[in-house]
């Protein structure tokens, strides 16, 4: 008997793991998940957006307007930053980081430091606002690769229905 053909890519597996750890956050906005890879395809890290631990996600604002500190933005860990952060002091010169929406300026501040070397996006949804021009600045500046992953499909389906395994 031969091999499956019909297997996914490894950037499809990849940004698979990405858009499932997305469905871990609690923002009703936007869900964002990221997935940290090093060169021989293995997992270092995920991380989705929302509080840091210890903020009660039910007592801190999911607000998306209003004064600055009755919103979610002065609070919520981006995806990325999560990801690096739930490295653990792991080394992840190197890497890759697939995540389902371009980084913000803070948050290739990080990628940069962390040593990450290419970033696999969805969305660019933010391009052109000055956070996202900064972040592609510094990505640049620094040799930080970055492209919109074309992955040729709309979506994985994952079925838990143990008899069909």
């Amino acid at each position: 008997m031969p091999k499956r053909t019909d297997y996914i890519s490894w950037d499809a597996y990849f940004m698979g793991i990405a858009m499932l750890s997305a469905y871990r956050s609690k923002d009703p906005r936007t869900q964002v998940g990221a997935c940290i890879v090093n060169n021989e395809n293995r997992i270092m890290s995920v991380g989705y957006n929302g509080f840091p631990r210890g903020c009660d996600d039910d007592t801190f604002p999911w607000e998306h307007d209003g004064a600055a500190a009755d919103t979610k933005y002065p609070y919520v860990v981006h995806a990325e930053l999560n990801a690096i952060l739930n490295a653990g002091g792991r080394n992840l010169s190197g890497c890759k980081l697939y995540v389902a929406l371009f980084p913000c300026a803070e948050c290739a501040k990080a990628i940069i430091q962390s040593g990450i070397r290419e970033v696999l996006y969805l969305s660019d949804k933010y391009n052109g606002e000055p956070s996202n021009i900064a972040a592609k600045r510094m990505f640049d500046a620094s040799g930080v690769l970055y492209s919109r992953l074309d992955l040729g499909a709309a979506q994985i389906t994952i079925d838990f229905d143990a008899d069909k395994i």
